[in-house]
């Protein structure tokens, strides 16, 4: 399988929301490894790695969120692999 790793940061109504619990349970579900983190600047970053499909499906879901998000814009750019054996919400 060829894993592919995406950075993302996404603004908007994204703090206060769950959308870091909401995102690592997508991820999961979707077999994405790697990590989510409420940045001081109110906005969100990851990121994500795995299956080209199932990391173009994560990036998907963040343009959406959870029902209490209002995102504004997701932006994404290539990364580099860690190596990333889970999912985990940042702190």
């Amino acid at each position: 399988m060829d894993t592919v790793a995406t950075a993302v940061r996404v603004t908007g109504r994204v703090q206060g929301v769950s959308f870091r619990w909401y995102c690592c349970d997508q991820a999961q579900r979707l077999g994405v490894t790697g990590w989510v983190l409420n940045e001081p600047d109110t906005s969100v970053s990851g990121h994500f790695e795995g299956s080209p499909e199932a990391v173009q499906a994560l990036v998907a879901w963040c343009r959406r969120g959870p029902s209490g998000a209002r995102v504004r814009d997701v932006l994404t750019r290539p990364a580099a692999p860690t190596g990333a054996t889970s999912f985990q919400i940042r702190y």
